[in-house]
Order: C-alpha cells, then structure tokens, then sequence
C-alpha cells in the first residue's frame, strides 16, 4: 500500500516542504530489527548502508531536519516506513522570545517597551 506525495500534501493543513530538507541525510531510526534470522540483518544492513553514518557527538542538531522510521512486524513479516519532517523549537520560554529566537518578529505596536514582550 502506498500513498502518491500530491494526496498527502493535500491532506496536510500545513506542509513544510523546501529544499534545505533534501540537503542533509535523515536521522534513520530502525525499530524490531534485532531478531536472530539472517533476512532481518541483512535488511537491517541494507537501510544502514542506503544513509551515512551519524556521530552522535559531533553531528549539528540544526542540520537534521528528517528522520526515517522503519518498523519491521515479526508476525506479519510487513516493513513499516515512515518518514517525518523534523524542526527544532526552543522550549521553556515565553511566547515572544520563542518567535524571536524562530526569527518571526511579532507585532510590537501594540506594546510600550521590549520587556513587555518578554
């Protein structure tokens, strides 16, 4: 079963889709795939060589903008691929200094000083 990307894009209230995305390989994330049978490994070899190899230590949290999830079902034998859209939020801060930090400037003219928005 497949979808075709117009019908999903169609469905989405708001899609967030630019180039800047495609520039960077995406997180891999492999799920059930530490079975013993040797078509698993090799499947699991398969995805990990299709993707360079992430340093955890040294990789850039700005530069990952996708993640791709495969989940293989042991009972239905189906491999589940899912790929998400990641952006990096500030949290823990107040609303004005989140669009500040997001570089969206909000509407100042309804304030009488910055630390009103702050």
């Amino acid at each position: 079963q497949y979808s075709l990307i117009r019908d999903v894009v169609s469905a989405l209230r708001r899609h967030r889709m630019h180039e800047q995305q495609f520039s960077h390989p995406p997180l891999l994330v492999l799920s059930n795939f530490g079975l013993p049978q040797i078509h698993i490994k090799l499947m699991a070899g398969m995805f990990q060589g299709m993707f360079p190899a992430l340093n955890v230590h040294r990789v850039n949290l700005n530069s990952i903008r996708r993640c791709l999830l495969l989940t293989f079902d042991s009972e239905s034998q189906l491999l589940e691929f899912r790929h998400y859209s990641v952006q990096v939020v500030p949290v823990g801060v107040s609303r004005g200094l989140r669009k500040l930090l997001q570089e969206k400037f909000p509407n100042l003219s309804r304030l009488q000083d910055v630390s009103d928005l702050l």
